[in-house]
């Protein structure tokens, strides 16, 4: 089979790092499109021998994308189109149909019940949203969660598909020298306590709620934050204004696949506790990720941990999202001291390798012209 991916970006983020992760494990022929900013996500995937097309949309209203993007497919003899955020999934969708492509897969992969991708939810985007789903055959969502959420929208129950996020759980198995290597690197002490957050730096993750509660918090305490975005500057402020930025490190955008000191495999095993203070969660990728490196995870809402029976979901405590109830709950790990760093059950739940098998069937029924089966 051979499929053409379409994404809005492919700057980091989780879903542009799980598109690459899933390309590795997908038992298909697949190019990509990016409509915008090809960034480091598109240069990972030229690296794994994928071919990146950079569709040079300018906006929203660059309606000179459809027919640019209808002619890819045309001339790339795909067998199916998979679409990935919101921009890419409206506008892959139509040029599909212009394209005669009647086989298009759209993944669902940051849908809250008040935001999506970070934006507030309005009726205009809800009717533009399922104006644009009737055009394809299957709607993915990345957990029970999601499909749920869909539903309640108004999309058909037998067009959506529960295919949740995978990770490489071998990926993220603590190592202690990239431990030491990754501190010394950010200039973090070796006996620091070192609470982590890791996402986008977008007001939605909260992760002002982490400063505030290390206010409260001893001297040996750190707050190390992995990720970029538009709230940095707002968050370093209020860092120095609570007067904590020798206590806060920014480590900025790192590659999920990164085996060195500089990926998040080593700043995880360099944190002592992962934070998850946002409210609102389509999946929770980052939490599943500090499960596999053995991390106790305080989290606020995760999918990806609410959708497991309790006995799979040990690590992992869920907290209110006030800065009181993350320090009491950080202080209680702290003062618990180290535990062996074993990936956790949960994290073993959502391997990659399954997701890209559960994802070939929603293809292998969609290239037929099939309604796929509803999981969850």
């Amino acid at each position: 089979m051979k499929a053409l991916h379409i994404i809005t970006g492919l700057g980091v983020g989780g879903a542009e790092q799980q598109l690459r992760l899933l390309l590795r494990h997908l038992p298909a022929a697949c190019d990509v499109v990016t409509l915008t900013n090809p960034g480091p996500v598109a240069e990972g995937l030229t690296a794994d021998g994928v071919r990146v097309i950079h569709l040079g949309m300018s906006g929203n209203r660059d309606v000179g994308a459809v027919p640019r993007l209808a002619k890819v497919i045309r001339g790339g003899g795909y067998d199916l189109v998979h679409t990935h955020l919101f921009r890419a999934c409206l506008y892959g969708r139509i040029a599909a149909r212009l394209a005669g492509t009647r086989a298009v897969v759209a993944t669902e992969h940051s849908l809250g019940d008040a935001q999506m991708e970070g934006r507030p939810l309005t009726p205009g985007v809800r009717a533009l949203y399922l104006t644009g789903e009737r055009l394809g055959r299957a709607t993915v969502a990345v957990s029970p969660s999601v499909a749920e959420r869909l539903s309640r929208w108004g999309v058909p129950r037998q067009r959506i598909h529960v295919v949740p996020n995978g990770i490489e759980v071998e990926r993220f198995r603590f190592d202690p020298r990239a431990r030491v290597a990754a501190r010394r690197q950010l200039g973090l002490p070796d006996e620091a306590f070192v609470v982590g957050g890791v996402g986008r730096i977008v007001e939605g993750k909260r992760f002002d709620v982490l400063l505030h509660a290390l206010a409260a918090l001893p001297q040996d305490v750190r707050v190390l934050l992995v990720g970029g975005g538009p709230d940095e500057d707002r968050l370093r402020m209020t860092a120095a204004q609570l007067g904590l930025a020798d206590r806060v490190v920014f480590a900025g955008e790192r590659s999920h696949l990164s085996a060195e000191s500089t990926g998040l495999p080593a700043l995880l095993a360099a944190m002592d506790v992962l934070a998850s203070p946002s409210p609102e969660e389509a999946f929770g990728l980052a939490v599943v990720e500090g499960l596999a490196a053995g991390l106790p995870v305080l989290y606020v809402r995760c999918p990806a941990v609410e959708d497991l029976p309790p006995q799979a979901a040990t690590g992992a405590e869920r907290v209110t999202g006030d800065p009181d109830s993350f320090a009491r709950a950080l202080l209680r790990v702290r003062d618990a001291g180290p535990r062996p760093r074993l990936a956790l059950q949960a994290a073993h739940h959502y391997s990659i390798t399954r997701s890209a098998a559960q994802l070939m069937h929603v293809y292998e029924a969609a290239a037929s012209g099939s309604t796929p089966r509803v999981s969850s």
